[in-house]
C-alpha cells in the first residue's frame, strides 16, 4: 500500500514537474525570440540615418520628412513591450514611406549606387523583422496556450507565468514591408 502511495505521489511530482519545464522552456524561447526581433529593429534603427543622409544630399528640402523619420526613430527605439514597439514601429513605417516617395522624385538618387545598397539592406532586414516577427507570436501562441490549458494553468498562476502579448501591427497597410522598389 505504502509503495503504491510513493510511486503515485512519484508520478504527480514527475508530471508538474515536466509540465513547469514545459513552461519554462516556452517562455525561454518567447524572450529568445523578443531579443531576435529586437536584433533586426536595432540594425534596421541603424541604416535608417545613412538612409535619411543619403536621401538629404539629392532633397534638401524635404525637411519635414527628414524630421519625421527621425522623430519616429527616436519613438520606436525607445518604445517597450510588443505593443508599444509595434506601435512605434508602425509610425516608422509610415515615415519611411514618405522618405521613399520624396526619394521618387529624384532620377539621380534612384541612381546612386549608395541608396541603392542602402535599399537592399532595409529590404534584407524589412524580410528578417517580418520572419522572426512569425516565429515569436507562434511562439507565444504556444506559451499562451500552455498557460491556459488545464491543468497547466493552475501550475502557471501558482508559478506567475502570464500569457504573453503578440507583436502586431495595428492595420493591414502596416502589415505590409517598406516599399523601397522603384
Amino acid at each position: 500500500m505504502w509503495i503504491l502511495v510513493v510511486v503515485l505521489a512519484g508520478l504527480a511530482v514527475l508530471i508538474l514537474a515536466g509540465m513547469y519545464n514545459s513552461l519554462v522552456q516556452l517562455r525561454v524561447r518567447a524572450e529568445s525570440a523578443w531579443s531576435d526581433i529586437d536584433v533586426q529593429l536595432k540594425r534596421r534603427h541603424d541604416l535608417i540615418p545613412n538612409l535619411v543622409e543619403t536621401v538629404k544630399g539629392y532633397a534638401a528640402h524635404e525637411k519635414g520628412t527628414f524630421e519625421n523619420v527621425a522623430k519616429y526613430r527616436s519613438m520606436a527605439m525607445q518604445a517597450t513591450g510588443p505593443a508599444e514597439r509595434a506601435q512605434a514601429e508602425s509610425q516608422l513605417s509610415t515615415a519611411l514611406k514618405s522618405l521613399f516617395a520624396v526619394a521618387e522624385s529624384y532620377p539621380q538618387l534612384r541612381a546612386s549606387e549608395q541608396f541603392t545598397s542602402l535599399q537592399g539592406s532595409l529590404n534584407s532586414i524589412e524580410d528578417n523583422i517580418q520572419n522572426a516577427r512569425r516565429y515569436y507570436n507562434a511562439v507565444v501562441r504556444d506559451f499562451n496556450t500552455r498557460v491556459q490549458s488545464f491543468p497547466t494553468n493552475i501550475l502557471a498562476g501558482m508559478f506567475g507565468f502570464h500569457t504573453r502579448q503578440f507583436f502586431e501591427m495595428e492595420s493591414a497597410a502596416d502589415r505590409e514591408n517598406v516599399s523601397v522598389k522603384f
